[in-house]
Order: structure tokens, then C-alpha cells, then sequence
């Protein structure tokens, strides 16, 4: 053979390999046809499966951040990209990568080891219930498990399958049933196999555009390795214990309140048993954290700033796509941050509720 006819096969053969992903996209979608019932069954019933794989979320909302929820801000308002290893509730791992090193999230039945590469520190903490999100919440079957866990067989209906980590994947649209929601829908789809959510994407009410999205671009369904879930400092790395993860756990231990047993209509959930309060459910859901001064303050100078919000008679209020946030109060008197997938109607409701309700002091 020639060398000429030599490179031709080369070049060939890296035209093949480009071409390949192309090629697979441009394939029609099998479509299992499976109902809308048993996909939700089969999706939920799916919670405890493990998986690994890289996934990237995109999310919209510009939220106006100070130093204690910077981290919320760049989460859901930036692209996020994610290596999982997901062996179970109790033992997982979420590596965010960056273009400086990443941040790895590392989690076992002691709590949650955070180890940030460019820093090289590693801080051990415990995993309380109330807590502001995280890495680990942005993949897509977390997100989908927040999303599920007050939905019906008459909340969902199939939608067309889509080809997601190169798998043809159903898909199930959830409606809220709550009026009280400030989410259109939420579709989802699945791994026809395991039931496992790969993508999910959120829109509110009269959006023309999705807010958040969560995809899995590479995908298994194995059982990832006792190894890929483990962690161990490097040596040199500063090592440090911090018994508070952020001002939402921190409000929640040691604010001198217990929040009412519902806002707006919307029932406390059982884990908030501490000043925060967790209300409603699935997609009606609200937080409600109780505010020193100091961190209120340059909050509500944030939420001033931020197009489209209103001051009303309890404080100020602001829509961002399917996510309202409000602070009650003014300067000087701390206040109580409002913030879910519920309208703004329901936000100054519970505002209403909170800042006039009898609040037990602990």
C-alpha cells in the first residue's frame, strides 16, 4: 500500500469517529410506549438505584446574593458541570468541576466531606436536614425526588421521548396541582431500564423559555465501585470540622424561634423541627429563615436592586422565573427571608402569617 493510500484510511477513519455522534443523533427515538401511571411508578420506585456519570445543569435565575447564599446564586443562575458516583443515600460522591481544579462533595454515615482543590482544604461537616442546596441536589434524580414526592398518577402525562446520554429516554410531564404553584411543569424523562431520572427541566408559569435544566451527558446504571465513593486528604491539605454548613443551618440551630405551623395554607413539614421552617411540598414548596441584621441588611440592598421588584406593605418581593423570594421588615430589623416555587400572592400571605402569627420562643 501506498503512503498515500495509507493516510487515506486514516483520515477515513477519523471522519467515521466524528461523524459517529452525528449520525446518532439524526436516528429516530424508540419510544417504549410505556404509560404515564407506570413510568411514574417506575420512576419512583427507582429512588434507591445507584448510578454514575457526568451530568450538566443550566440555570437562569439571576438571584440577587450576598455572602451567605453566593454559592445558591452561581448554582441556579450558571452552568454547572458534575462527575456522580452514586452508590446509595448513604455513600455517594459529587465531584464539580471548574476551570481552576473542582470541588468535590464526598458523603458517608459520618457526613459530608467538602474538598476544594485550588484552596487544597477539606472540611468535614455534618448533613442536617434544613440546609441551603448543594452540588449533589442538582442532579437530575435529585432533583426529580424534590420535585415527586407529592405527585400523583393525575398530575403527569407522556410526553415524547428524547435521546439523553445517548439513551432513548420516556417522558413524563408533571403539572402542579396547586394553584398555589409558580411552576407550569416539569418534564422529565428516564432510563427505560433502571427508571432513573437522566434529564429534567423546569418552567414556570408563563415562561416561554426553561428556567433550569439538569442533563446526564454520560450515563450507567452499575453500581459504582466502593473505591470511586472514597476519599482521603492529600498531604498537606488543611483539615477542619465545622458543626454549622451555612446561614440556613445556622438560623435553624440557634434562632430563638419556632416558626408556625403553616404559612399561606401550606403545612410545615416534619423535618423542620428548628427555626427554619420547610412548608408545602414537591412543587409548591416554601422555606422560611429567620434573618439577623446583619445578614438581612445587604440582602434587602441586593433585592432592591433586582429588576422587577416590588416593595409591598411587609417588606420587599421578588419573581425570578418559578422561584419568588421575599424578606419581611426593614432596615435595621432583621427579617424573615421567604423564598420557593410558590407565587407572589402566596409569598406576602405567608409574610402576612409569619409577621403577625404568636411565635414560640425556644
Amino acid at each position: 500500500m501506498t503512503p498515500m493510500g495509507r493516510w487515506s484510511i486514516v483520515v477515513a477513519g477519523i471522519a467515521a469517529l466524528l461523524a459517529a455522534p452525528f449520525a446518532l443523533r439524526a436516528l429516530p427515538v424508540d419510544d417504549a410506549g410505556t404509560d404515564a401511571a407506570a413510568l411514574l411508578t417506575q420512576v419512583q420506585e427507582a429512588e434507591d438505584h445507584p448510578y454514575s456519570g457526568y451530568v450538566e445543569s443550566q440555570g437562569t435565575l439571576q438571584l440577587p446574593v450576598t455572602d451567605g447564599f453566593t454559592d445558591v446564586g452561581a448554582l441556579l443562575g450558571e452552568e454547572t458541570r458534575m462527575r456522580v458516583w452514586w452508590r446509595g443515600e448513604d455513600r455517594w460522591r459529587v465531584d464539580k468541576l471548574l476551570t481552576t481544579g473542582e470541588v468535590d462533595l464526598v458523603h458517608d454515615d459520618r457526613g459530608t466531606t467538602r474538598w476544594r482543590y485550588a484552596q487544597d482544604d477539606v472540611q468535614r461537616s455534618p448533613d442536617p436536614d434544613i440546609r441551603l442546596p448543594r452540588t449533589a441536589d442538582l442532579l437530575p434524580p435529585s432533583v426529580a425526588r424534590m420535585l415527586l414526592d407529592d405527585v400523583d398518577a393525575e398530575d403527569v402525562e407522556r410526553i415524547e421521548a428524547r435521546r439523553v446520554a445517548g439513551i432513548d429516554a420516556p417522558g413524563l410531564r408533571l403539572s402542579p396541582a396547586s394553584e398555589q404553584s409558580s411552576i407550569e411543569h416539569v418534564d422529565l424523562w428516564a432510563d427505560p431500564d433502571s427508571g432513573v431520572p437522566l434529564r429534567v427541566a423546569v418552567v414556570g408559569k408563563g415562561a416561554r423559555t426553561v428556567a433550569f435544566t439538569s442533563e446526564f451527558r454520560e450515563f450507567s446504571a452499575a453500581t459504582p465501585s466502593a473505591g470511586s465513593v472514597a476519599f482521603r486528604a492529600p498531604p498537606g491539605a488543611e483539615v477542619s470540622f465545622d458543626d454549622v454548613l451555612d446561614i440556613a443551618d445556622a438560623a435553624n440551630q440557634y434562632a430563638p424561634l419556632v416558626p408556625p405551623a403553616s404559612l399561606a395554607g401550606l403545612a410545615k413539614g416534619p423535618q423542620a423541627d428548628g427555626a427554619v421552617g420547610v412548608y408545602g411540598a414537591g412543587m409548591t414548596r416554601l422555606l422560611a429563615v429567620p434573618l439577623r441584621d446583619q445578614d438581612a441588611g445587604p440582602l434587602r440592598e441586593q433585592l432592591a436592586r433586582t429588576p422587577g421588584v416590588r416593595e409591598v406593605r411587609r417588606g420587599t418581593v421578588v419573581a425570578l422565573g418559578p422561584l419568588g423570594v421575599m424578606l419581611t421588615g426593614g432596615e435595621g430589623d432583621g427579617g424573615w427571608l421567604l423564598a420557593g416555587t410558590v407565587t407572589g400572592d402566596t409569598l406576602v400571605t405567608a409574610a402576612r402569617d409569619v409577621t403577625t402569627g404568636t411565635l414560640v420562643r425556644r
